[in-house]
């Protein structure tokens, strides 16, 4: 039965990573079953999770299928590739209102959605660059995107490497959401001294060999808070080993990230290339931290000014950029900035973007035709 224009609905939010491992992807779809929750509608998030087997219920989660990793845009996606995986999204998604599919073409978990589902379906588009595939593909994926009642892209890099598969379709660009209020509201990690912190995977695209190379050029040296874990890190340890101004963290959960956010002086985001938006950008903002970051068409948008910027893969530029934000620490001009910078954060709420992606369900449910009406 439909819902009524005004009352809750029931969306099936389909995330095709493990939501065991942290990822920008797994980060949105759960902020924003989370925001829609609050609202009062029924979330049902179907993805992924190592920590449980495959067809568990966990609450309001399914786990469909066994995480294994891909190569994909020079890094590893934990997908899960089974058609059973693929049949159990699709069987949950029958059950909702409308069907909330993240990276609708990563393997395997949206094909059954796309291949027969009834319900109408949004579908996000988080990747930018590394378009080859989505070229090779594209005669399939612009068939799968007309299944698509409403399609979004988190950005318009993203909407650039979607085109090169889908061709003229309407796509909206929307933005990733960014829960705020947490992190304006986090107790600072205690620091000793001026404090640069990493977070992401460590691979070759996140640009971490870059940063502690840049730091080395510091005189003296900040701390350096290197959150997260991949396939560089022990080669970056051995290189770069703990000490009284570096820390390997490791992966935090979500508490402690907010709280190294507010903690720090400065968030360093040197990423090489493939990044479609910059969430933790506006995550350290929102905390009241300087951000210094890779000039890249992802996080250009999403800093609009409030960073700082320097080109990809060069250490000596962003040595420059790093003394110059941790010199502005406790000055009325480096406040002003993270004023601005915090003001700013606030305009990319989880909530507002829950509120516009309702707008899309409420119009996709409505032109539903009712089980049983009769064509005239």
């Amino acid at each position: 039965m439909s819902p009524d224009a005004e009352g809750p609905l029931h969306v099936a939010m389909l995330c095709p990573y493990d939501l065991s491992s942290p990822g920008g992807v797994q980060g949105q779809a759960l902020g924003l079953a989370s925001s829609l929750r609050r609202a009062g509608h029924r979330v049902t998030l179907v993805a992924p999770d190592r920590s449980e087997p495959s067809g568990t219920w966990r609450g309001d989660l399914l786990v469909a299928g066994h995480p294994v990793g891909l190569r994909a845009n020079g890094s590893v996606a934990p997908v899960a590739l089974s058609p059973q995986a693929a049949r159990r999204a699709a069987e949950a998604a029958a059950e909702a209102d409308v069907v909330h599919l993240h990276e609708p073409f990563a393997p395997v978990l949206g094909y059954g959605c796309l291949v027969r589902g009834r319900t109408p379906m949004v579908g996000t588009f988080h990747r930018a660059g590394g378009g080859g595939l989505y070229r090779a593909l594209s005669p399939l994926a612009r068939w799968a995107a007309g299944r698509l009642g409403v399609r979004c892209c988190v950005s318009e890099a993203a909407r650039a490497t979607l085109a090169q598969a889908i061709g003229h379709l309407e796509v909206e660009v929307l933005f990733n959401g960014v829960e705020a209020e947490r992190f304006a509201a986090a107790e600072p990690w205690p620091a000793e001294g001026p404090t640069v912190l990493f977070v992401g995977r460590h691979e070759p695209r996140k640009g971490l060999a870059v940063l502690l190379e840049a730091v080395e050029q510091l005189d003296p040296a900040p701390t350096v808070w290197i959150a997260g874990r991949g396939p560089e890190t022990p080669t970056l340890q051995a290189r770069y080993p703990a000490g009284p101004r570096r820390a390997w963290l490791g992966v935090v959960d979500d508490e402690q990230l907010a709280r190294r956010l507010a903690g720090a002086d400065v968030l360093c985001a040197p990423s090489l290339g493939g990044e479609s938006f910059g969430v933790v950008l506006l995550e350290a903002m929102a905390a009241g931290t300087a951000v210094v970051a890779s000039d890249l068409e992802g996080y250009r948008a999403a800093a609009a000014g409030h960073a700082r910027l320097v080109p990809a893969g060069d250490p000596a530029a962003l040595a420059v950029a790093l003394a110059g934000a941790l010199a502005e620490v406790g000055t009325p001009a480096g406040q002003a900035r993270r004023s601005a910078a915090s003001a700013h954060a606030q305009g990319w709420s989880m909530d507002h973007l829950a509120e516009r992606y309702v707008g899309h369900y409420r119009r996709l449910v409505a032109a539903r035709p009712r089980p049983g009406a009769e064509v005239a």
